[in-house]
């Protein structure tokens, strides 16, 4: 039972990771990337479907996205899309493809970038604390209803801890990756 418990909480705070590491893909470093443009949602028929659903999405070179829809009448709806994104990229349509050139980003911007990188990181951080506080409150259950013996809810509480303290320094490291990622010119 408390291994279970104890796997249960390594999934969570390793989905915590991957959740702050999918936030970071989507953070804009002055190159091309598929990644952002992941959450647009582009009015199809009726429906809101993510644009990689109704077009090619592909890195053309290290500055420029290109997006080639599978459906020619779909390209005013995919530009307009793109305006409404707060990415800040401007589409120039040539013929059935819709060219995304990245500009540069300011020292101002690669700054706020980093404030907001260190903003998701606290969050991650926080919910991976939540996941030990759940955890502990149910060892406590445990051994209030006599489950488990005093020395195997201080081992349980010690080993949560462990993998708390794991979790967060990867979450450290990773905010560190994008830091210098975001910084870099």
């Amino acid at each position: 039972m408390l291994n279970e418990l104890k796997k249960d909480a390594a999934e969570r705070m390793a989905k915590c990771v991957v959740a702050l590491k999918t936030e970071f893909k989507r953070m804009r470093t002055g190159r091309a990337s598929t990644a952002l443009l992941e959450q647009i949602r582009v009015e199809y028929y009726g429906s809101e479907m993510p644009l990689s659903q109704v077009a090619n999405v592909v890195v053309e070179d290290a500055r420029t996205l290109a997006v080639t829809p599978w459906d020619k009448s779909m390209i005013p709806a995919i530009e307009k899309a793109i305006h409404k994104s707060d990415l800040g990229l401007s589409p120039n349509t040539a013929g059935t493809v819709i060219r995304l050139p990245v500009p540069p980003l300011t020292e101002e911007r690669r700054k706020d970038l980093v404030k907001s990188a260190k903003h998701e990181a606290e969050n991650a951080r926080v919910a991976v604390r939540n996941v030990r506080r759940d955890v502990m409150n149910d060892l406590k259950d445990m051994l209030k209803e006599k489950l488990v013996s005093q020395d195997d809810e201080k081992r349980a509480h010690d080993e949560v801890q462990k993998l708390t303290d794991k979790y967060v320094g990867e979450i450290d490291a990773t905010l560190a990756e994008k830091e210098k990622d975001l910084l870099h010119v």
